[in-house]
């Protein structure tokens, strides 16, 4: 599941999020934030070509459940999870390299 360009419709919930296998980027923010909007296309470079990795989209605001469980306080914030296990987070990142460092952090094989 390559770059997800759009919010989701209905967030999925923590416990579904904490289920799921592989390797997942959860992006919290809104289509309106200049700071999400700026990040696109970093995100989208750090993703392109990465089939394996989940890229999910959660629209995040006051009363959002999913965002409050991760502890999100500023847009994006991307989470990296391995296995429904966070194992990396970037808050409004700069680059695309360090979301595509973060993004290698949870495709390496282990061995």
């Amino acid at each position: 599941m390559p770059f997800a360009a759009t919010h989701l419709a209905q967030p999925p919930s923590r416990e579904t999020v904490d289920q799921w296998l592989g390797p997942t980027v959860l992006e919290f923010g809104t289509p309106w934030c200049g700071h999400c909007q700026r990040a696109q296309p970093l995100i989208e470079q750090a993703l392109e070509d990465r089939d394996d990795v989940r890229h999910v989209k959660v629209e995040d605001g006051p009363g959002q459940r999913l965002g409050r469980s991760f502890g999100v306080k500023l847009w994006p914030t991307l989470v990296f999870l391995r296995d429904g296990r966070e194992t990396a987070r970037l808050v409004r990142p700069q680059t695309a390299q360090s979301i595509h460092e973060a993004v290698q952090g949870i495709t390496a094989t282990t061995g």
